[in-house]
């Protein structure tokens, strides 16, 4: 689980975005063109502190994660749903003076600590973005690779907010997702429905794994647009 408020603070937001003139989805599209909407879980909304434990790193196997979607040196990377900012630093680290790092959240709490914790780690390649739930506003042309861990089974209107997500990724750019299998109101949602979900919303399955938990519950999947 994420700690993303993406359900009880997207209505909030994407009214602001009508009220002061925020850019909507490409097209008019939004969220509640998603007939289709399925169960979303309840987003985590307490002490970031819980997605620091120490041994995070290694049943992630997050270096194995970067490589795979291609962040090296001079990549800019988007971390969705950035939380407490556990993934941005370590993206951060790994691109380099030379990269960026845009951490995403609608939460303004996360973005609050996360833009104190780059000070304090002196990280001067990353930038925060406040996202609504169904776009999360990344500079068009903006990013290399995409790493959504653990929030993609509380977005309430995933085809629609996949496809506005486009925008912001350069040719061949890597969409990562790892997530656990659930009925997607227990924190988790089943790999079928996300691979089937991505299809429609204009990407391809380019990559599956399962080394992100050593019991296999977890998986880690790779997309790119069609």
């Amino acid at each position: 689980m994420m700690c993303s408020t993406r359900l009880g603070l997207g209505r909030f937001f994407l009214g602001l975005a009508l009220v002061v003139g925020v850019g909507l989805p490409a097209g008019g599209q939004t969220g509640t063109q998603d007939v289709t909407q399925r169960p979303t879980s309840t987003p985590y909304s307490g002490d970031l502190s819980i997605f620091e434990y120490p041994d995070r790193d290694k049943k992630l196997q997050i270096d194995r994660v970067m490589d795979l979607l291609g962040i090296v040196p001079g990549k800019n990377v988007a971390d969705i749903g950035a939380g407490s900012g556990w993934f941005t630093v370590r993206a951060a680290r790994r691109v380099g003076p030379t990269g960026v790092v845009l951490a995403e959240d609608i939460n303004p709490l996360a973005i609050e600590h996360i833009g104190k914790r780059v000070l304090t780690e002196n990280l001067s390649n990353v930038r925060t973005v406040l996202g609504s739930a169904d776009d999360p506003r990344l500079p068009s042309g903006s990013v290399d690779a995409v790493l959504m861990l653990k929030v993609y089974h509380e977005i309430a209107h995933p085809v629609p907010t996949m496809r506005v997500l486009q925008k912001a990724l350069r040719p061949g750019a890597k969409v990562g997702i790892i997530d656990r299998n659930g009925n997607g109101a227990d924190h988790g949602l089943n790999q079928d429905v996300v691979v089937k979900e991505m299809g429609d919303a204009g990407y391809k399955l380019v990559g599956t794994y399962d080394f992100t938990k050593p019991d296999k519950e977890d998986y880690f999947l790779i997309f790119q647009v069609r």
